[in-house]
């Protein structure tokens, strides 16, 4: 039932934060704020939840560290989307034309805070991080990335490429930061970091998702396969290669760490032993 609850209280946070947001997305000094603010309130509810439902310390999102891996998560994300329009530039498949609108790109900072955290709180912080309690480390982390990309399937301008895309990005490299960390917070750097790039620097479609005019004035054009289409960049072939290579990164990090929870058995065990050797890292002095 832990996960039932959990994911209950995960997803009524994200209904009535989205609720508020299409309530004020006329307004981007409110959208910023009720964005952030449910982003906040994400956290403290899903803390709230675990430790009701688990009664243990909830580590993955403990405070201490949160603000540089929360840093450098969202830096990495915003590198690896610029990576990717950098080489759709060179292609001549991105195109500038000026300033966009720098007032909608705060609103896209809160509305993107917002997805960001409770997305991740919803499958890294429950369902992936349960379901490797079961099967195992490999095993969550495909189930999980499949799922998730399948999700997405129900958005504006979706596709199977599209899915299997965001399969491999989302769901691979994620959930990998998640694994190598044992934290919340460079899963919700990255995933933060690529949306903002995408959507409030770049202008670009986020997930299908045809999102505000942000920084900069811009049209992608070009095949499907290295722009991405109508689905946006996730769904070009540079996406998936960059976020591959940036997740098999943090999964052989993982491994060095001995994070990598065994299929079998023994998997709860070590899944438990992982956790109390990251919390017992997080107590440890700077």
């Amino acid at each position: 039932m832990r996960l039932v609850w959990q994911l209950i209280a995960v997803v009524a946070v994200s209904f009535l934060g989205g609720q508020g947001l299409m309530a004020v997305q006329d307004n981007p000094w409110l959208t910023l704020a009720v964005g952030l603010a449910t982003a906040v309130v994400g956290v403290v509810v899903y803390a709230w939840v675990v430790r009701l439902t688990e009664r243990r310390t909830v580590i993955e999102v403990a405070l201490k560290g949160a603000t540089p891996a929360l840093t450098w998560g969202t830096l990495l994300g915003i590198g690896l989307f610029g990576l990717v329009i950098v080489n759709l530039a060179f292609l001549g498949s991105y195109t500038v034309h000026g300033l966009g609108s720098p007032l909608g790109a705060l609103g896209l900072v809160g509305f993107m805070a917002a997805a960001a955290v409770t997305e991740e709180l919803m499958w890294r912080g429950v369902l992936f991080r349960i379901v490797e309690g079961w099967t195992g480390t490999w095993v969550a982390l495909s189930v999980t990335g499949l799922l998730f990309g399948l999700a997405h399937l129900l958005n504006p301008h979706a596709t199977l490429w599209g899915a299997v895309a965001i399969a491999i990005e989302a769901g691979g490299m994620l959930t990998a930061a998640y694994v190598a960390t044992r934290k919340l917070w460079v899963p919700i750097g990255l995933h933060l970091g690529w949306n903002i790039a995408g959507s409030t620097i770049f202008s670009t479609a986020v997930s299908g998702n045809d999102t505000p005019q942000g920084l900069l004035d811009a049209t992608t054009q070009g095949h499907v396969l290295v722009t991405g289409g109508s689905f946006g960049p996730e769904g070009s072939l540079y996406s998936v290669v960059f976020c591959a290579i940036t997740a098999a990164i943090f999964l052989v990090v993982a491994h060095r760490r001995g994070r990598i929870v065994p299929l079998g058995r023994a998997a709860r065990a070590a899944h438990t032993a992982a956790a109390a050797s990251s919390d017992k890292a997080a107590r440890l002095p700077a």
